[in-house]
């Protein structure tokens, strides 16, 4: 490997604040902000808004469609009449 060519691999703390929980990973970001964390080692520190800690998609908050509503606006709008009510009466 050539030398002095790739970032820093180093543990970072990253910090979700939307939901206060905080992640040690390795990572290559650069950050000045430096923050001790619970094992008594500091750590480069980083703030995120969104993470898979906060994010609806993993947290399985995330709102689905009403397709329920939307079938049932389709029938009315276009009339869509069932067989047995289409049959004449005798």
């Amino acid at each position: 490997m050539r030398e002095n060519i790739h970032p820093e691999y180093r543990e970072v703390l990253f910090h979700d604040t939307s939901v206060d929980e905080y992640f040690l990973v390795r990572s290559t970001l650069q950050t000045d902000q430096t923050k001790e964390w619970t094992d008594g080692n500091t750590y480069p520190y980083h703030p995120l808004d969104v993470s898979s800690a906060s994010h609806p998609f993993y947290t399985g908050k995330q709102k689905l469609l009403d397709t329920g509503g939307r079938v049932e606006r389709f029938r009315k709008r276009f009339g869509v009449q069932s067989k047995a009510s289409a049959a004449p009466e005798k």
